[in-house]
């Protein structure tokens, strides 16, 4: 879910939304297919936090042998928090979102005063916030954060018939999804930058599907594929984090 791994979005602004039964009334069918397809109403609006632990493989451009990898421990919390940790043979990185404030820290595993942390600009943090919104709210409500859903059509994507459906949260952070007709799965993922996103296996924890792996794949300016396999060892729900667990470190921390 993420490195890119997941489901990604913009600032809020001034929003009139029609109501029908709580639902906006512009909404496609297949939104409604979909959420069933992955659990109940009442889980899916029951889950205020999702906790991912796992493995991260990476495969650099152009030698898919060299892979490395790192432990991975990924926090999605409502409203708008986010935090995800990657620990490899050398180093922590920790990049997190807190409503607007963003942040990435690279702490030296070997050497703890050799550490560096930055502030994430407009745009990352943009995204960031993108990205919980689209791992928490299962496709439904972009329209109350200022984003929009368009209905795109039909495709055929590994031989299903597939809605794709635009989840628009601003002119460069769109993440186009393809939706089995059928039954609602998601089948897959693409943005706006060329990425791609698939999910494989399942996990269902307290009534929700999730993945049990996600491949992402992103283009580099040379057209260069690099490939970000996340596979999760446990989910838990609803173990709601402090909130200072997402803040800003004080410069003062080692």
């Amino acid at each position: 879910m993420t490195v890119t791994i997941f489901r990604s979005l913009s600032l809020h602004v001034a929003l009139v939304l029609a109501l029908t039964s709580g639902l906006s009334a512009a909404e496609p069918a297949i939104i409604a297919k979909a959420r069933a397809f992955l659990g109940s109403e009442a889980a899916l609006n029951g889950l205020k936090s999702v906790h991912y632990t796992g493995t991260l493989v990476t495969a650099p451009p152009g030698d898919a042998s060299k892979q490395t990898r790192a432990a991975i421990d990924i926090i999605f919390q409502r409203p708008e928090q986010q935090k995800i940790t990657a620990t490899s043979d050398s180093v922590i990185e920790i990049t997190a979102l807190d409503g607007y404030d963003g942040w990435q820290r690279i702490q030296d595993i070997a050497d703890k005063s050799k550490w560096r942390q930055t502030l994430l600009g407009t745009d990352q943090i943009k995204r960031l916030r993108a990205n919980t919104w689209e791992n928490m709210s299962f496709f439904r409500g972009i329209e109350r954060i200022g984003g929009k859903v368009e209905e795109q059509g039909t495709q055929v994507i590994e031989g299903v018939s597939c809605q794709k459906i635009a989840f628009i949260h601003g002119a460069n952070i769109i993440f186009y999804r393809y939706f089995d007709a059928a039954t609602g799965r998601l089948v897959f993922t693409e943005t706006e930058a060329g990425g791609t996103i698939r999910e494989a296996g399942e996990m269902t924890v307290s009534g929700i599907r999730f993945p049990k792996s996600i491949i992402t794949t992103t283009k580099s300016a040379k057209g260069e594929t690099q490939t970000v396999t996340i596979t999760f060892d446990k989910i838990t729900v609803n173990d709601l984090v402090p909130g200072p667990e997402f803040a800003v470190p004080g410069l003062g921390k080692r």
